[in-house]
């Protein structure tokens, strides 16, 4: 397999310079327009409903308006047979609705939409408590992620110096996870279920690319034991960047598939999973390749000359 000639090393104060600008620019708007927490994480009252034919979003949210006190989201949904379309009203921080609320809410439907068969579909609510116990046990298993990370990467290149690897490991994997939270932000998606199952998918998929770096470089240090260790490195991405680049890229275009498909059928739950899912592949090549490896290479060169 034919291999790149690329300083990645040099690279990498640009690439940080991106990320850090990314991050900004998402404190910014999640500052300005908030975080769009799913109830699961903050409580409240989700209440869907079954429909024929064709109806507008924006007309739902006219005629619940004046039933409803706060705010409140729409949300429309349709199944990849076209047999079942539903739309669902979210009330964020709703405990639960009042019996005559949700008689109101059906009403004003059915009679605003004769035509369209509304009928109620399904009904949840979460308390605050809950939600906070679900949210919290969510960031602990993210948290216990990555000490498993911190160990194994430091138990398996323990010969290239494993503590320091992990370490850097888990830098780029930070980046990977705060890249898919800003781009919930960017796009207005909600934060939920399914973008916890995105952060422990990427944090897989990133550390896989970058164990196949460190792998190449323990490799390539048993060969050039006295190659200052920049250029051992370097060339060590040289080589697998390659291999990398096309994992992510066939990756990334079967993540694309389905996020095409979620906004041509209104699958809100396939998009919050799918986006966040398709630019955390990208992020975790790009830390694997211009920051896990360049930054472990500051760090022994730091060991080094505190040794001299």
């Amino acid at each position: 397999m034919a291999k790149l000639k690329i300083d990645f090393n040099k690279a990498l104060v640009k690439v940080l310079i991106v990320y850090a600008a990314i991050i900004v620019a998402g404190i910014i708007v999640a500052s300005v327009f908030g975080v769009n927490l799913d109830i699961n994480f903050k409580g409240g009252t989700r209440v869907s409903y079954s429909y024929t034919g064709d109806i507008d979003s924006s007309k739902i949210e006219s005629s619940l308006e004046d039933v409803i006190e706060g705010d409140f989201k729409v949300d429309m949904s349709e199944s990849l047979a076209g047999d079942t379309k539903t739309f669902s009203i979210s009330l964020v921080g709703a405990q639960s609705l009042p019996a005559e609320t949700q008689e109101g809410m059906i009403s004003a439907l059915q009679e605003d939409f004769k035509d369209n068969e509304i009928d109620i579909y399904d009904s949840n609510s979460v308390s605050p408590t809950i939600a906070g116990t679900f949210f919290a046990k969510s960031l602990v298993a993210v948290l216990i992620t990555a000490i498993l990370v911190v160990v194994y990467v430091g138990i398996r290149f323990r010969r290239i110096g494993g503590i320091s690897a992990a370490l850097t490991a888990l830098a780029a994997l930070v980046l990977d996870v705060l890249i898919t939270f800003f781009i919930c932000v960017f796009f207005r998606l909600q934060i939920d279920s399914n973008y916890m199952a995105v952060i422990l998918t990427i944090l897989g998929y990133s550390l896989n690319d970058t164990i196949v770096m460190y792998d190449r470089i323990r490799e390539d240090r048993k060969f050039y034991p006295d190659m200052e260790i920049g250029d051992l490195v370097n060339g060590s991405i040289n080589k697998v960047a390659i291999r990398n680049i096309i994992t992510t890229v066939t990756t990334f275009l079967a993540v694309m598939t389905i996020v095409v498909v979620s906004e041509l059928y209104g699958l809100t739950s396939l998009r919050t999973f799918a986006i966040p899912m398709a630019f955390g592949i990208v992020s975790g090549a790009v830390t694997s390749l211009f920051v896990s490896g360049p930054l472990w290479v500051l760090w022994i060169r730091y060991k080094q000359s505190k040794a001299k």
